[in-house]
């Protein structure tokens, strides 16, 4: 039993060894059967020409291939990366890119292997030695003139007048549409303007209006007595201050009787009859479809209107008090109508900011407009004006957001004797969101710094100042005009003093040594903020050295 367990066990073992040979032996045979090839158009160019740069890459079409994105060509800068041009002949695919590379700066460069990853390995290209010359210029035709003296420029506000005069227009135009629709006094209706009336003038108004109607032309009785009667009911309501609107006509007319008899109206028995024939004759008309002749109908308006004129002269004379109290009321109506525009101007108003933060939100990202509209302070740096200045000597020239300020460091005694000149210049604090330190460093003894030593102390001077879990990586460095230096960079745990809880940073380190010097450019930012991201990139982009002075 168990020799055939074992029998068994050898088998399967002997059937993963011939699945793992089948499985390398397809993947040997697809890398096998993949071609890179580098080729430029030429090997020598003038200041600010082009060199096409062209990767072409053969190999299976189920192969994943990733093509140089980056600053690669370096010491030479990549102008523009076309778009892949792809042909594929059955299971075969041939992947074609081209870059156009230049230099502004004459001499003999080198364009570095690139490396082109296929499947997740790697292939390198071969390197090309170009020439980049001067133009030519004939100084015997040519005048030449001494160089001008610097001439102070005004700082250019174009771009900021710009907006400001945009921004000044938006907000003209949403005022002019607000005061339009909603502050100014706009024609009133004329339903508008007799509502504006008092009650009697109201009254006579609307009556005649009814006179002039097509209600009995048109054999509509109903409706002719149902305005007839709102008409009287909404006056009796406003001038005589009784409940009309919600009456029944005999709960009305018992209510005018009892102010006849408490001597408030003074009404003739005549009056009181006409009206309580008008109400009944409607009545009629309203609910038992009575349809007395037009000439009773129009009888009737001409009575209501005779029992409003007797009415208003009926009334007693208003007393001061109730006229003050009539200008309060109206008073406090317009205040109220103003309160109205106000609030649907401020409504208004809302709605457009709302819809245009949105808006903003929906096209540029919550984020950008948060730190647009409250100020984020990287964002702040990176949208500012940029300084170009020369730092120390030899000279290390940097682009920075702010200029860097010297600063008095003191010297250690066990290196005292060995440094001839350190100088210092920085931009902000290691517990800032930005941090930019530039140092120039000249030895006593003219001989070829190590860069090592000076890599091991700058980490270790990160651990002094409370980073922890640094993870250092290096890379060559080439500036736009050729030199090479060293670049450390990675990131690490920063935790103030006393405080328990940290933020992850990264830094870069640029440096660059020689004869009896050595050149650093420090910056670190925190993890994550992409405005600090994009600073030190432009940063890096302007890194250069001269140590000619």
């Amino acid at each position: 039993m168990k020799t055939v367990f074992l029998h068994k066990i050898n088998k399967l073992y002997q059937g993963s060894l011939l699945l793992f040979a089948l499985l390398f032996s397809l993947f040997a045979s697809s890398q096998e059967n993949t071609t890179v090839k580098a080729e430029i158009d030429t090997t020598q160019i003038k200041i600010g020409e082009q060199i096409k740069y062209t990767i072409t890459v053969e190999t299976d079409s189920l192969n994943v291939v990733y093509f140089p994105e980056d600053q690669t060509f370096s010491p030479l800068e990549m102008v523009e990366a076309l778009k892949i041009d792809t042909t594929k002949n059955k299971d075969r695919i041939t992947l074609q890119r081209i870059y156009a590379l230049t230099q502004f700066d004459s001499g003999s460069y080198t364009i570095p292997p690139q490396r082109i990853a296929i499947d997740e390995q790697p292939f390198m290209t071969d390197s090309f030695a170009v020439k980049v010359g001067d133009i030519a210029v004939d100084t015997t035709k040519q005048k030449m003139y001494d160089i001008k003296a610097l001439v102070p420029v005004e700082k250019q506000r174009g771009k900021l007048v710009k907006i400001i005069l945009l921004a000044f227009l938006v907000l003209l135009i949403i005022a002019g549409l607000l005061y339009y629709f909603v502050v100014r006094n706009k024609p009133l209706s004329e339903e508008e303007k007799i509502a504006l009336l008092p009650p009697y003038e109201r009254a006579i108004k609307q009556l005649h209006e009814l006179e002039n109607s097509r209600y009995l032309i048109q054999d509509e009785y109903k409706k002719y007595y149902s305005e007839l009667t709102d008409i009287v009911r909404s006056y009796l309501e406003e001038d005589v201050h009784i409940s009309a609107l919600e009456s029944t006509t005999d709960q009305l007319l018992e209510r005018l009787e009892l102010l006849k008899d408490a001597g408030e109206l003074s009404l003739d028995d005549e009056t009181l009859e006409q009206f309580k024939k008008v109400f009944k004759t409607a009545d009629l008309v309203k609910f038992a479809k009575s349809k007395p002749p037009i000439s009773v109908a129009e009888d009737d308006r001409k009575a209501v209107e005779k029992i409003v004129i007797k009415t208003k002269e009926a009334l007693p004379e208003p007393t001061e008090e109730e006229l003050l109290s009539n200008e309060d009321y109206l008073e406090e109506l317009q205040a109220k109508k103003q309160k109205k525009r106000l609030l649907i101007a401020g409504g208004v108003l809302a709605g457009i900011i709302v819809l245009g933060t949105s808006v903003s939100i929906a096209y540029f990202g919550f984020k950008t407009v948060k730190d647009t509209v409250f100020g984020y302070p990287t964002k702040t740096l990176l949208e500012g004006e940029w300084v170009k200045s020369e730092y120390g000597f030899p000279i290390l020239l940097l682009e920075t957001p702010e200029v860097l300020v010297r600063k008095e460091t003191a010297t250690p005694d066990e290196q005292a004797e060995q440094i001839e000149n350190a100088q210092t210049f920085d931009y902000g604090s290691i517990t800032d969101k930005l941090y930019i330190r530039a140092n120039v460093t000249t030895f006593k003894e003219k001989k070829e710094v190590d860069a090592e030593a000076t890599v091991t102390a700058i980490l270790k001077d990160l651990e002094r100042k409370g980073v922890k879990n640094i993870i250092p990586k290096q890379d060559e460095f080439y500036t736009n005009s050729g030199k090479p230096g060293a670049k450390i960079y990675g990131s690490g745990l920063y935790t103030k003093e006393g405080e328990t809880e940290g933020k992850r940073i990264k830094y870069t380190v640029i440096l660059f040594a020689g004869n009896g010097f050595i050149q650093q450019l420090f910056v670190t930012w925190e993890e994550g903020d992409e405005y600090a991201e994009q600073i030190v990139q432009r940063i890096l982009a302007t890194v250069d050295t001269n140590t000619q002075g």
